[in-house]
């Protein structure tokens, strides 16, 4: 089968002209997008996250160090980057049903390949492939969320939506775990691919394409929106034209510079977390698993509170959450970070905060914002401009936390067990989460052109 003709936009079936009959298969077809992409994305994170559980008992057994461990997360990050750039361009004009499959199998089998190796160059390859396995989650699903979702509904969806980061990082945090203290490091990713698979079929069932190739008109028609696709259509503009567009604004940029700050605190938890936990504060990896896990489930809360507090109540203008959420995620992570051992309760505090701020500031600062003020034709390539920057800056974050970490470490010799200073990478993390609200007020009175 041609590559291509796989990932091309399916051809249209035969439309419907009866309005029960078209109210009917809308609204059926639209929950069941909504659904697939939420839970397929979900499990495409279980698929991403399942190392972060697994660094300590992986550094305890001698088989990665913390610099190689370091190396083998930007190896994701980087290709992850790259592949949000390119694939968001790609998505605008794919079939999203397969796009999404696709990129959900494959990270589901290298999972599963992980469990059943310990060779540093084998994580880095195939570690390395999964970040553009994982470039294949996003871009599809807002392209759907445009393709079906009206314009007046967008962020509520959209918020909606972004709670699969969330639900998938709850997975991986409780059920991942359970499993490493179970049955060992190798069954974490053994059982993060079989979830992968899952997501796979969950995908390939009820995953749609567009309105129009299954007998439905455009959502603008069905919505109302039609005002603003007949501007669009009247301007006789191609896709690729309003994807250079994106890329020739300037605060679309400085919104991807605010993004890939925040991910450096963000993935500073998510990578590391667990680790800090257990290295710094005693914790073992289970009790530093459940308490990140807190963080997952309130980030759940303020990703779908997000989207739709902005549309509610500010009249979709997400500027003003983006700064409380931003302030929220510095307050959070130095009470994480600085706080006291043998603290249970702060630590538990400091990830509710975290978790809401970091799970709104995804929906907002990491996508919803450029996509309000680029083309709905040209969502993906707004999505795939913030990702890029996003994950260049997780991936430097992963590869500076390892090297600053190990150079913290002392002792760690068969009969002295190792200790750690985080001090230096500590400020790093939250210097980052200060840049991020900087960045944001720089575009303060961005709007939609």
């Amino acid at each position: 089968m041609n590559l291509l003709k796989f990932f091309a936009t399916s051809p249209a079936s035969e439309p419907l002209t009866d309005p029960d009959s078209i109210r009917s298969r809308y609204t059926r077809l639209r929950w069941s997008v909504f659904l697939s992409a939420t839970l397929g994305y979900g499990l495409y994170y279980v698929c991403r996250l399942s190392l972060n559980v697994i660094k300590k008992p992986i550094v305890d057994a001698g088989v990665l160090s913390e610099t190689e461990l370091g190396i083998i997360g930007s190896g994701l990050f980087i290709t992850y980057a790259v592949g949000k750039l390119t694939n968001g361009f790609l998505a605008d004009r794919s079939n999203i049903r397969r796009f999404l499959a696709a990129g959900l199998l494959v990270t589901a089998l290298i999972n599963l390949v992980l469990g059943f190796t310990t060779s540093f160059a084998v994580f880095l390859m195939l570690w390395a492939v999964n970040g553009w396995a994982q470039s294949m989650g996003a871009a599809p699903c807002v392209v759907a969320l445009s393709r079906w979702f009206g314009d007046k509904e967008r962020g509520t969806f959209y918020g909606l939506w972004s709670s699969s980061h969330n639900i998938g990082e709850a997975i991986t945090f409780i059920v991942t775990a359970v499993i490493v203290a179970s049955l060992g490091w190798q069954w974490g990713f053994r059982g993060a691919g079989l979830l992968g698979l899952l997501g796979f079929l969950i995908v390939v069932l009820f995953m749609r394409d567009t309105p129009q190739s299954n007998g439905l008109p455009p959502v603008s028609v069905y919505k109302g929106d039609q005002p603003r696709e007949e501007a669009a259509a009247a301007d006789g503009k191609s896709v690729g034209e309003y994807q250079k567009e994106v890329l020739r604004n300037p605060a679309i940029w400085m919104l991807a510079l605010a993004s890939a700050f925040m991910y450096i605190s963000r993935y500073a938890v998510n990578s590391w977390g667990i680790f800090f936990l257990e290295a710094d504060k005693g914790y073992t990896n289970l009790e530093a698993s459940s308490v990140i896990s807190i963080s997952s489930v309130c980030g759940i809360v303020g990703t779908i509170a997000s989207g739709w507090v902005s549309d509610r109540f500010f009249g979709g203008r997400r500027n003003l959450p983006a700064l409380i959420f931003g302030l929220m995620n510095i307050l959070g992570l130095s009470l994480f970070l600085l706080g006291p051992r043998d603290c249970f309760w702060l630590d538990a505090v400091s990830m509710v905060i975290f978790g809401l701020a970091i799970g709104a500031l995804i929906c907002v600062l990491g996508g919803l914002m450029a996509v309000d003020i680029a083309s709905k034709k040209a969502s993906g390539a707004a999505l795939g401009v913030v990702g890029i920057a996003s994950y260049v800056g997780a991936a430097v974050q992963d590869l500076l936390s390892g090297i600053l970490i190990q150079q913290g470490k002392s002792g760690g010799a068969a009969d002295v067990a190792a200790a750690y200073d985080f001090s230096v990478v500590t400020w790093f993390w939250i210097g980052a989460a200060i840049l991020s609200v900087v960045c944001t007020l720089a575009v303060w009175n961005a709007r939609a052109k």
